[in-house]
């Protein structure tokens, strides 16, 4: 599906601030409300939009935050998968190409659950190896 002028400004927009009410991105993109209506029902509909959410600020993100960068044996991919989603502080899991095979974003309260968390992923049957870096500061987000 191709995005036309509008629909990148309106998702740029919502991106800056998903609580915009209807009337004020109507008005900054020069359209009527129904037009901008349907348009999220459309962008919604077709995937392009998949939800909103709430990003915290800084101050409130007091969880410790890794990625572990995993290799893992051949053909073990679908086990390894299940085993990181059966861990709660696992929160992202990307495949990659290159070194490793996997990028695993973790979120814990505490070094202890952070320690323990990538204990597991390391023990998980059909992981090679893994990496991981500690997330110290944010010095850019695009990601909305």
């Amino acid at each position: 599906m191709q995005l036309d002028e509008t629909d990148q400004a309106l998702i740029a927009s919502l991106q800056t601030n998903a609580r915009q009410p209807i009337a004020d991105l109507a008005r900054m993109l020069g359209l009527a409300r129904t037009t901008v209506q349907a348009r999220l029902d459309r962008l919604e509909r077709q995937g392009i939009i998949a939800g909103y959410t709430v990003r915290l600020g800084q101050s409130a993100q007091s969880m410790l935050r890794a990625t572990a960068l995993v290799s893992i044996e051949p053909r073990s991919g679908p086990a390894v998968l299940a085993r990181l989603r059966s861990l709660p502080r696992v929160e992202i899991v990307h495949t990659t190409s290159g070194r490793f095979d996997l990028l695993v974003q973790i979120a814990a309260d505490t070094t202890q659950e952070l320690d323990e968390t990538l204990d597991k992923i390391g023990e998980a049957r059909g992981v090679k190896s893994s990496e991981s870096l500690i997330h110290l500061s944010t010095k850019l987000d695009r990601s909305g």
